[in-house]
């Protein structure tokens, strides 16, 4: 930022200067020291908004916080992930933190291992890491040094905070209701283990597990069907396409996630099947997308904008005070029920 007659970026003793305080004064209110009075930081908050007066960033890394929160997501298509920034967002809002994102594959750990380590190295003060692909042992070794959240994966650690959902919960949800509906031969569409990462609880890995135990509980164990064709609108179509085309194609399809749903819709489509009335199909997340009347997507709500909020929340918890305890935060969620699912035909 320019000084009014823009020869030079505004300093703290410009802002000193202006508000009539010592420079330590400046300081004290940038830093949110303790013991300085309402009076001084409405003098000196109202210099630096006058002088368009912005910290730099650099600087304030040299005296030990950038005020920056790095945010690694598998990939950008996937509407749970916006939910899930809302949250974050809303709950940084009125603070000083910035958010910076970063991308990676779903199942690509060298991309998403060289992000993390690019969001270290520019001094973060904190990471949200989203279903993270990256070796377990890698983010252990990050969180020891820089404060972590993992959402999604339900592998504690004394390094870093869990945001989880109740996946079983969930899935049981799902599974009863199209129970009820009166369908038995249900097939579920998921996304495949991540080779190397050494997570042992992924989100995936809880609803592969619980989808197989609840159709176990109604007595349908012989008619579970697993797709691991990835948790995409790609990976759901080709799954959809291979479980329709079979011998024995599902009256309905669970699929993990709501961007694997639409895959279904399409591969649907395709064959000249109507959704509800051939095919009953629920989803995962309860994204914006499965509310959209063309679609109406049943799907189990895991509540993504609490889960980004909470996360973000217990960041800043570690980053400012909280090191000596991990905590694990379970979200509840609960079915929507929307037009895509029916009882089968008779």
């Amino acid at each position: 930022m320019r000084s009014a007659g823009g020869s030079k970026r505004v300093t703290i003793t410009d802002v000193a200067h202006s508000a009539g305080v010592s420079t330590s004064a400046v300081s004290k209110v940038l830093r949110n020291a303790y013991g300085v009075s309402p009076a001084m930081r409405e003098r000196v908050q109202s210099a630096m908004a006058e002088l368009g007066y912005r910290p730099h960033a650099a600087a304030r890394g040299m005296r030990g916080r950038t005020y920056t929160i790095g945010v690694l997501l598998a990939g950008i298509r996937n509407a749970f992930y916006a939910d899930l920034l809302d949250g974050v967002n809303a709950r940084l809002r009125n603070t000083e933190y910035a958010l910076f994102i970063g991308s990676g594959g779903d199942s690509e750990k060298e991309d998403q291992t060289k992000l993390i380590h690019a969001m270290v190295d520019r001094q973060m003060d904190g990471l949200i890491l989203v279903a993270p692909a990256v070796p377990r042992p890698e983010v252990v070794r990050i969180a020891a040094d820089v404060p972590t959240v993992v959402l999604g994966h339900h592998d504690p650690s004394p390094v870093y905070d869990c945001v989880v959902n109740q996946d079983g919960v969930g899935v049981d949800l799902a599974v009863d209701h199209l129970v009820g509906l009166g369908h038995r031969d249900i097939a579920h569409i998921s996304h495949p283990t991540v080779r190397g990462s050494q997570w042992q609880q992924r989100p995936e890995h809880h609803v592969r597990a619980a989808y197989r135990e609840a159709m176990a509980r109604h007595g349908l164990a012989d008619l579970a069907r697993v797709m691991n064709s990835g948790y995409s609108d790609e990976g759901g179509y080709r799954g959809a396409m291979e479980l329709l085309t079979s011998q024995r194609p599902p009256s309905a399809i669970f699929a993990g996630a709501d961007v694997a749903a639409t895959g279904v819709f399409r591969a649907a489509a395709e064959l000249g099947l109507r959704i509800p009335e051939d095919l009953s199909l629920a989803g995962y997340n309860n994204t914006s997308v499965a509310a959209l009347v063309p679609v109406s997507l049943t799907s189990v709500d895991q509540a993504g904008a609490l889960m980004g909020e909470t996360a973000a929340r217990l960041l800043v918890e570690r980053i400012e005070s909280r090191r000596d305890r991990a905590v694990v935060m379970a979200s509840t969620p609960h079915l929507v029920v929307r037009g895509s699912t029916a009882p089968p035909r008779a």
